[in-house]
């Protein structure tokens, strides 16, 4: 039996399709769904941390963007979610 390279305590890019350890963290919400202390989270590596910044930013819900080691983000407002396909 095969095992998943990546370890589950590693977090990783939330890119769709990438396996790359994250660096990043992008705290996001969406004001229709949120309430506005609320953060979302998706994780970034080095090479999607432009690109997903800029697909929260153009729809206005990117709030903040800091390495992994920085984040101290609220136990109630998290959650790692996938990138949309872009």
């Amino acid at each position: 039996m095969s095992t998943d390279p990546v370890s589950a305590d590693i977090p990783i890019c939330s890119a769709k399709g990438c396996r790359a350890a994250a660096v990043w963290v992008l705290a996001w919400n969406n004001p229709k769904l949120h309430t506005p202390e609320r953060r979302k989270t998706w994780l970034a590596c080095e090479e999607h941390r432009e690109y997903l910044s800029k697909f929260l930013g153009v729809r206005g819900f990117l709030k903040d963007v800091v390495t992994l080691g920085e984040w101290e983000g609220p136990a109630s407002g998290g959650g790692r979610g996938s990138a949309a396909d872009g």
